[in-house]
């Protein structure tokens, strides 16, 4: 996370970039996060409220609201009144839910007005030492003849859906174990107990180093910045089997265009700033921005390549 001096510098620059824009929001302003302190999107969510507080001259309170795979926490943001008031800090989580339970109390597209995607985050495929796979095409052949066991935070997460999509373009049998959380889920994979588990680029790097696990291959088109000896799965033969983690912010359904382009303005330039850059990239994230509508071609079209590939491999989490 960023150091107290680096956030009193960037609220500085905030204060001083501030422009008629800041009127368009009128605190105070909840950003809901809907999932437990420490996760990346609360780390996110605390990085920028400082910096929106000093652009903008209103109060950003950040509120865990965490549960039911963050569905309480984005239903509560969906329901909110689209006065700018209330923002959602999700990851792409959000898209893969609706296709993963019976009863969603929120549409990905319809229910949300997108602001900003603000940082991709690679994931990698890493197994316990004692398992003999020295990258994916390996690993496939060893569950092949002996079908291993594999972790996730739990049932929904893209460290899931990233192992049952590899699954399924490999053609290989896979056991998943969910646990509540990653912590215990990467306890037993240093233990032995479980064979495999997709990580986060960040989380991975420490445990590999200490020789902890070993990495087959990251989930992103290209190779990852962070890891660049670490094929990708396409280069491992699996083309197809492409999943990353990403963070955005967005409004309730309905949002004025101004408070909209005002908080797109602010976090595009936040993310512009090179101690940002920085920072995030210290936590395994690289820095998106962009525009409104390129976020949300991101997530109508996140939800229907999930929605085919969880209606593939029969999965539900209820």
């Amino acid at each position: 996370m960023l150091h107290r001096r680096s956030l009193a510098a960037l609220a500085l620059a905030a204060g001083s970039a501030r422009t008629a824009h800041g009127q368009a929001l009128e605190g105070p302003i909840t950003i809901l996060v809907p999932f437990t302190p420490g996760t990346g999107v609360d780390i996110l969510a605390r990085l920028i409220a400082p910096f929106l507080q000093a652009r903008f001259a209103q109060p950003f309170i950040v509120e865990n609201r965490p549960g039911a795979s963050g569905n309480i926490g984005t239903q509560a943001a969906a329901r909110a009144a689209p006065d700018g008031r209330t923002l959602l800090l999700q990851a792409n989580t959000f898209v893969m839910n609706p296709s993963l339970f019976k009863q969603v109390p929120y549409d990905p597209v319809g229910s949300f007005t997108p602001i900003i995607r603000l940082t991709r985050g690679d994931l990698v495929l890493a197994v316990h030492p004692g398992v003999s796979a020295t990258d994916a095409r390996s690993f496939a052949a060893l569950a092949r003849n002996d079908s291993l066991a594999y972790a996730s935070p739990g049932n929904g997460t893209p460290q899931h859906l990233g192992m049952e999509l590899f699954r399924l373009v490999a053609g290989i049998p896979l056991n998943h174990v969910p646990y509540r959380g990653s912590a215990p889920a990467i306890q037993d994979l240093i233990a032995g107990r479980v064979a495999a588990m997709v990580l986060p680029v960040h989380t991975a790097i420490p445990l590999a180093t200490a020789g902890h696990i070993r990495l087959l291959s990251v989930g992103s088109p290209q190779r990852s910045a962070a890891v660049p000896d670490v094929p990708t799965m396409a280069e491992a033969g699996f083309p197809g089997a492409e999943v990353d983690l990403w963070y955005g912010v967005l409004g309730p359904a309905g949002l004025p265009d101004t408070a909209r382009e005002a908080l797109r303005a602010a976090l595009d330039e936040w993310l512009r700033l090179p101690a940002t850059k920085e920072q995030l990239q210290a936590q395994g994230m690289n820095t998106v921005g962009g525009g409104s509508g390129e976020f949300a071609s991101v997530i109508a079209s996140d939800r229907d390549r999930w929605a085919s590939i969880i209606r593939r491999a029969g999965l539900s989490s209820e």
